[in-house]
């Protein structure tokens, strides 16, 4: 069973750094995911620092800092590659809206890569979050092992403290009076928007390993992404839906 905590004191930090060190692939002379210096500070000024434990074992770590308009900014949430599947990256979120809650807060955000088709579908249908903002390079280049170089293109992601966000069904019902127009497709092959109400726009089926093994063809996607994604955003379009076979679908905004 997951047991959600609280991390408290240096050796629970030290213990969360060595864990995202290693989902990350941090390299020697790599910045960490997350220092525990700054763990530290978080927790003394009451930020949010949590980790999940199974059989007594920390296999998930987060961090947030409060933000403006009584909210918390989830920096990091990292589950140990042996630990996915079991929910554990659902109920830390559920953990960081209690926790917030609990503090009168409104709303959780953070950032995810929007080429990154796992999380996307997590972060937007199964907890429904909304993605609002596309904000290119929002980092600055992170050599880790998971960015591997690649400019930091990011959705901004909103989530509601109070209520708790509709189910995917309900939270995303894209009207779908017109034929949806692909601006984006499998292939990464961007086309010429048209004007329609519903879009789609698809991501590779696994970035990381393009990333790993692809840079050039990563970086290709990445490029037809901003330009197709971030510009039905930036023209007013939103994200309504990110169904299971990798797909954002977008409508026009009244």
């Amino acid at each position: 069973m997951v047991e959600l905590r609280i991390l408290h004191g240096t050796a629970q930090f030290q213990a969360a750094d060595r864990l995202l060190r290693r989902i990350w692939n941090t390299r020697a002379g790599d910045d960490p995911p997350v220092a525990v210096d700054l763990m530290c500070a978080l927790a003394h000024t009451g930020g949010y620092v949590g980790g999940a434990f199974l059989g007594g074992e920390l296999v998930a770590a987060a961090s947030g800092f409060l933000a403006e308009g009584a909210g918390l900014h989830s920096h990091v949430v990292g589950v140990a590659a042996e630990a996915r599947g079991r929910g554990i990256g659902q109920a830390i979120k559920a953990h960081q809206r209690a926790w917030a809650a609990e503090r009168g807060l409104n709303s959780i955000s953070w950032t995810f890569d929007p080429l990154v088709r796992r999380n996307a579908f997590f972060n937007l249908a199964r907890l429904g979050a909304r993605a609002e903002r596309y904000v290119p390079d929002f980092y600055g280049p992170m050599n880790d092992g998971i960015n591997g170089g690649d400019v930091t293109d990011r959705l901004f992601a909103h989530w509601p403290v109070h209520p708790v966000p509709a189910p995917a069904s309900q939270a995303f019902a894209p009207d779908r009076s017109g034929e949806p127009e692909v601006i984006l497709d499998e292939s990464g092959a961007p086309r010429e928007p048209g004007g329609a109400a519903v879009l789609r726009c698809a991501t590779p089926a696994d970035a990381e390993r393009l990333r790993r093994e692809h840079p050039e063809e990563a970086a290709r996607w990445r490029a037809a992404q901003r330009s197709a994604l971030g510009g039905a955003l930036a023209r007013g379009y939103r994200i309504t839906a990110f169904t299971r076979d990798g797909w954002y679908v977008l409508e026009r905004a009244a």
